[in-house]
């Protein structure tokens, strides 16, 4: 088929792969309605169609067979301009969806579903009908329960909407507990967890907070001050002079992980890990970093670091073998 005017060798290339789905899905369509459809003539159109007809996969013997290739009603197409696929190649073997990576594509979209954002949307229950259709076998059936996280995200997610004050109970990563006032500013999450973040007015400074150690919130009816004078960026967490290093090992396909946690860019290897430096506020705050990652990082320097980690360790699994026990 002669290359249309104008048209890029890549374009001509997505025309033909599109224009197979288009005729199986019309089942029967003219020539004139196809052409206006792809925005090509209609001699173009029929070009395409007489090259689909010579193509195919040769089947187990290496060489073609007529079931091996596509084919048109001729008689249709010759004298009344109508294309009608008669048989087709290939399509009926694209790989699908085995019914467990169904169901862990279905149970992420229901999550997603119940986030204030995608309240209304239509697109994320036609794309669960699509998996669940698609699917090798009937997907097990999931459901993400509410949490009550999820409540304190949809409070939060008002709050920095409405531009309106924020007031909670915080637990800090040491088990601190105070009554905070903020102006939310905006939402984020780093690996599973949510945080706000905001400027505290007791700080008098922005300060992130994870949406889990939040409760009793009150979304006020004061306005937000202008913080136009701070500067923010889209990491979360920003080295201060009482921070931590606390040197670790970590798989490189795991490094985007903890990139907020980096002190710096540079990385040693060391068979074949990435030995590289964090900056923590504290090292409690590391042991949720480790179970995150289980496998993944291993916790080099400085002694305190290796024995918090340890103890954490040891508490967890002593606490296990006394719930299997009873």
């Amino acid at each position: 088929m002669a290359q249309q005017k104008g048209r890029t060798a890549p374009d001509q290339l997505v025309f033909l792969l599109s224009l197979v789905p288009y005729l199986l899905e019309q089942r029967v369509v003219d020539v004139p309605t196809a052409a206006q459809h792809f925005g090509v003539t209609e001699r173009e159109l029929r070009d395409a169609v007489r090259l689909i007809a010579t193509s195919g996969l040769p089947g187990a013997t290496g060489t073609y067979q007529p079931n091996d290739l596509f084919d048109i009603d001729w008689d249709a197409f010759d004298d009344d301009d109508v294309i009608v696929i008669v048989h087709h190649v290939a399509i009926d073997d694209a790989p699908r969806l085995s019914a467990r990576e169904a169901a862990a594509l279905i149970a992420g979209l229901q999550y997603l579903s119940a986030l204030p954002e995608n309240a209304g949307s239509t697109q994320l229950p036609a794309l669960l009908a699509k998996l669940t259709a698609g699917a090798s076998a009937e997907p097990t059936r999931l459901a993400v329960a509410e949490t009550a996280a999820d409540e304190t995200l949809a409070l939060a997610r008002r709050a920095v909407t409405e531009g309106r004050q924020l007031e909670f109970d915080y637990r800090n990563a040491i088990g601190e507990r105070g009554r905070r006032t903020v102006d939310p500013l905006r939402i984020a999450s780093l690996g599973a967890d949510w945080y706000l973040q905001a400027y505290c007015h007791t700080r008098e400074d922005v300060r992130n907070f994870r949406v889990d150690r939040m409760s009793a919130l009150l979304v006020s009816d004061l306005p937000i001050g202008d913080h136009s004078g701070h500067e923010f960026s889209e990491a979360l967490f920003h080295g201060s002079d009482t921070d931590l290093d606390v040197v670790v090992d970590v798989v490189p396909d795991a490094l985007p992980l903890i990139a907020d946690y980096l002190a710096d860019a540079s990385a040693d290897e060391v068979e074949g890990r990435s030995r590289v430096t964090l900056r923590l506020a504290h090292y409690h705050g590391l042991k949720r970093l480790v179970a995150g990652l289980p496998g993944l990082v291993t916790v080099v320097a400085p002694a305190e670091a290796r024995a918090v980690v340890a103890e954490w360790a040891a508490a967890g699994l002593a606490a296990s073998a006394e719930a299997s026990g009873a």
